[in-house]
């Protein structure tokens, strides 16, 4: 078990306060410095806060094997995912329970009675009951979460998790509806997730610059000349680059089952491609050996590029696979910000989804999205005004259907994404939720 301080450099301009300095530290805690949406909310608010007065600073925990195995799945669970490991017992509570015990310990060898943590996702709550025995003030913010209370796997879990839910002055969620039954009358606060617009992953960029960095990588024409290709920032796996003028399916996601990146592919070979001979896919996602939270990664893309290999032919040179490192965050966002402009369409066919950063950097670039009904997505789009939802997260032929549809009719297109971009620009921009954090914070202190 470890507990590292995250070093960040200071926002590239100062704020001005939005409310007085509190006298004391705010501490963010989770489990990775890179990858996943925690990991990028936590890159742009820890600077921010600090520019705007408030004392930030951000803790990331390690852990062993035994003890990301345990929390990924309770993260699959919340979602409401079958867990085909079965029920959880009493050896997952003690590897959680013995995991969380011993980094409480060493978290509090850095904060002090008095500060305010703010721990993220089931991985930390576990340290709930020490950190708040101790005189610290804690809020617990819950990204994940299902509107399903009935499920199996999504009770069982809020039992799993209800020894520590009592610590925590405020439970905040993403979207209304995820807070378990039993919490305290007050205890549950929404704060929906937000992009920064003048981030390296959503600022504006030229079409030059979107060829640039995607000739850099070998992914289109014009750049490295051989069809698979590895550079500093990613490796692409190819038969052939994109041709200009291509029309591009995008989507950019974790390797999680949960992501449905392999149903993305099927749904394209079997559905898209034949009947749209010019289209190309474009299946993005991080390194997995740099997510060490994330055991599941490396399985997850080994399936979808056995699936890629398995293509005919003239199929799978259609098909781009990207993975993205994680090792240079600057250059990770760069690239993902070119592949949504280049995209025609931006793609999110998950299958669980607790709120979709993914699908808010999309709704920032004016893209036109298809994504599914599911999770936190129906409150940042609405289908056929900002978006194209599916009824059924599984349905591939509902998936290429809408695809096709936007592909074809680019009045449509731009429709959508003129919504889209407004939607984004009036309810998921930085400032409204640093605002949020701040009422929180005030919450915390009484």
């Amino acid at each position: 078990m470890s507990v590292s301080l995250v070093d960040l450099p200071p926002p590239p301009r100062p704020r001005e306060p939005a409310a007085p300095p509190y006298g004391r530290t705010v501490w963010h805690i989770n489990t990775t410095a890179h990858g996943g949406g925690v990991a990028e909310l936590l890159r742009r608010a820890v600077p921010s806060h600090n520019a705007a007065g408030v004392p930030t600073k951000w803790l990331a925990l390690g852990g062993d094997a035994e003890f990301f195995a345990v929390t990924k799945r309770l993260h699959h669970r919340l979602h409401g995912y079958h867990d085909p490991h079965g029920a959880l017992g009493a050896d997952e509570r003690r590897i959680y329970a013995d995991a969380t015990g011993q980094l409480g310990k060493e978290v509090l060898e850095h904060v002090t009675p008095g500060d305010l943590c703010v721990l993220h996702d089931p991985q930390s709550i576990g340290l709930a009951p020490a950190l708040s025995d101790a005189g610290i003030k804690v809020a617990w913010r819950c990204h994940i979460g299902s509107t399903d209370h009935g499920s199996p796997e999504v009770r069982e879990t809020w039992e799993f998790l209800r020894p520590y839910l009592d610590a925590p002055l405020r439970c905040v969620f993403s979207v209304d509806g995820y807070a378990p039954p039993g919490l305290r009358p007050g205890q549950c606060v929404t704060i929906p997730p937000s992009i920064d617009p003048a981030a390296a992953k959503n600022r504006a960029l030229t079409p030059d610059e979107v060829t640039a960095a995607l000739r850099a990588i070998g992914l289109e024409e014009g750049g490295q000349d051989i069809g698979s290709a590895r550079s500093g920032t990613a490796t692409v796996l190819q038969d052939a680059p994109l041709p200009p003028g291509a029309e591009v399916v995008v989507q950019v996601s974790r390797w999680d089952p949960l992501k449905d990146m392999a149903g993305v592919l099927a749904a394209f070979a079997e559905r898209i491609a034949p009947r749209r001979p010019a289209a190309h896919l474009v299946l993005a996602g991080p390194e997995p050996l740099d997510i060490p939270d994330d055991p599941e990664g490396a399985e997850i893309f080994a399936g979808v590029h056995d699936a890629w290999a398995a293509l005919p032919a003239p199929v799978r040179a259609r098909v781009h696979l990207v993975k993205l490192t994680l090792k240079d965050t600057e250059g990770n966002a760069l690239l993902v910000n070119a592949l949504q402009r280049r995209a025609d369409v931006i793609a999110q066919k998950s299958l669980r989804e607790g709120f979709g950063l993914t699908v808010t950097e999309a709704m920032w670039k004016g893209a036109a999205i298809v994504a599914s009904r599911v999770g936190g997505i129906p409150s940042q789009l609405r289908h056929e005004r900002e978006g194209l939802l599916l009824a059924d997260a599984h349905d591939g032929e509902e998936f290429a259907a809408h695809v096709l549809r936007l592909l074809a009719n680019e009045g449509l297109r731009e429709r959508l994404g003129d919504a889209a971009l407004q939607r984004c620009a009036e309810l998921f921009l930085a400032e409204r939720e640093l605002a949020d954090h701040y009422r929180l914070y005030e919450e915390l202190r009484v």
